[in-house]
């Protein structure tokens, strides 16, 4: 992420539309189960809401420095913090009761790497556990913001079926003023 981006991501703006919009948009009557995934917390704003959902949650961060910040601020409770890539998960097949990504996926670049993250996540989950992801859709606006980084967005109109192809079921996309919201069963 460019510097700019970096900084409006750790900012109390960001917290508050993640805390009053987005996660409260996303994880209408999501259960996610006694041990959940996250990937690409970032500042670990959204770790720190689904941490109160699950019995443990391990947060997959790739950049190291946010990685280390957020283990220090999660030290003593149910996160575990991992430094890893998304699409090349460490982890045993079937590990974790349900799954999280948000505002991330647009960071991932090119879209075959962003099908490879889904295709993990599915790969991990426990069959019928959920996903639940959020993301924005493409503006110039945005695209301007990340000026210097990668911005993919992912049209939600494909994002059922790319799901699908990854190993998700009753897979639902809803967008809003915000983006896109989804949810989605592993096989």
């Amino acid at each position: 992420m460019n510097d700019a981006h970096m900084v409006y991501c750790a900012s109390d703006d960001w917290r508050r539309l993640v805390h009053g919009t987005i996660l409260p948009e996303a994880l209408r009557g999501v259960e996610l189960g006694d041990e959940a995934i996250e990937i690409g917390p970032g500042p670990g704003f959204t770790t720190d809401i689904l941490r109160t959902m699950t019995g443990r949650l391990t947060a997959v961060e790739i950049d190291e420095g946010l990685a280390s910040a957020l283990t220090e601020r999660m030290a003593g409770g149910n996160v575990d913090v991992v430094i890893g890539d998304a699409s090349a998960l460490d982890f045993p097949a079937h590990r974790f009761s349900g799954g999280a990504s948000f505002h991330m996926l647009h960071h991932v670049a090119p879209a075959e790497v962003q099908d490879r993250v889904f295709a993990e996540l599915s790969r991990v989950l426990v069959s019928g556990a959920v996903l639940v992801a959020a993301d924005g859709t493409y503006s110039e606006g945005t695209a301007a913001f990340h000026e210097g980084d990668t911005y993919n967005p992912i049209d939600p109109a494909e994002l059922g079926k790319r799901l699908g192809r990854a190993g998700f079921e009753d897979v639902d996309v809803r967008t809003y003023e915000l983006g896109w919201v989804c949810t989605a069963r592993a096989r």
